[in-house]
């Protein structure tokens, strides 16, 4: 990370970051150019961080997940213009997360329910009885950190 003064060590911190972000956007590989899309998620915090998303059965992203497991993901939250009388003043305040690691859908139902369980709390501050049929629904894609970084401006 170039500036390190602005770069976050400490995983409470980290934590709440990720807690206030509601969406992440997600990078996967296609052909020569990127792919990235915005998910709301649900994530554990054991070993690794591990990003819960859900998806239709069916499409674009699904199809590039099954080709490559290599992705990326940001998020970020307080974004805040810092407005100013000359132009190259103008900044913003903000909260960061960038992650490398690994893609893959999941098959296992109990995985998938805690996952969707995971996601809806993480959206709704609330708790939601999930279903073999909402579970069987949807896919469930699952993003594993190899490498993760936080960054915040005050």
């Amino acid at each position: 990370m170039r500036r390190k003064d602005r770069e976050v060590t400490n995983r409470e911190d980290i934590l709440r970051i990720i807690k206030e972000a509601k969406y992440l956007h997600l990078a996967l590989f296609d052909g020569a150019y990127p792919y990235i899309v915005s998910l709301h998620y649900g994530f554990t915090n054991d070993d690794h961080f591990v990003f819960y998303m859900h998806s239709a059965k069916e499409g674009h992203k699904i199809d590039l997940i099954k080709n490559n497991s290599n992705a990326a993901i940001t998020l970020e939250s307080n974004v805040v213009l810092q407005e100013s009388e000359n132009a190259c003043a103008y900044t913003s305040t903000f909260s960061s997360i960038f992650a490398k690691g690994e893609v893959a859908l999941v098959e296992d139902l109990n995985e998938k329910r805690i996952a969707l369980e995971l996601i809806m709390e993480n959206q709704s501050g609330k708790h939601f009885e999930i279903t073999d049929s909402m579970c069987d629904s949807v896919h469930i894609i699952k993003f594993v950190a190899k490498e993760l970084s936080a960054k915040e401006k005050k």
